[in-house]
């Protein structure tokens, strides 16, 4: 049997702000965005090639907007995603490589699984984006 993950509810203040900011920074794909009476709306976008999606809407009681770190992205290439997400208007930090001590990566550094980099949505919510360009 597959236990796949669906969805990550991501905890925002503004709905609005946030769809904008995986829509058009991150370049998610907005599944629904849904209405649920005069209180309540939900925003489901998935990134691109992913099988799992997050919702921006109900917030968990338990956690504030901004509490969710440790979230991770995966790429082929993450020279060429930082390029796209800063040419979006992303703020991204630099490229880490974090197969040993941390250190910024180099031009000639293969990044396939050490190469990562870092960053904030408009809330907080922290990300991480690593290369995987080949899985043994």
């Amino acid at each position: 049997m597959n236990w796949t993950l669906e969805v990550v509810v991501v905890p925002v203040t503004d709905i609005d702000r946030a769809r904008t900011f995986y829509e058009d920074g991150l370049g998610f794909r907005v599944d629904h965005d849904i209405q649920m009476g005069s209180a309540r709306r939900l925003v489901q976008l998935t990134p691109p090639g992913s099988g799992c999606s997050i919702v921006l809407g109900p917030q968990p009681q338990s956690m504030p907007p901004g509490g969710l770190h440790g979230m991770q992205l995966v790429v082929s290439d993450l020279r060429a995603a930082r390029e796209e997400l800063l040419a979006r208007g992303v703020e991204v930090g630099e490229i880490q490589v974090l197969g040993g001590p941390p250190r910024p990566a180099t031009p000639d550094d293969d990044l396939n699984h050490v190469g990562f980099l870092f960053l904030k949505d408009p809330d907080g919510n922290g990300w991480a984006v690593q290369q995987i360009s080949a899985r043994p």
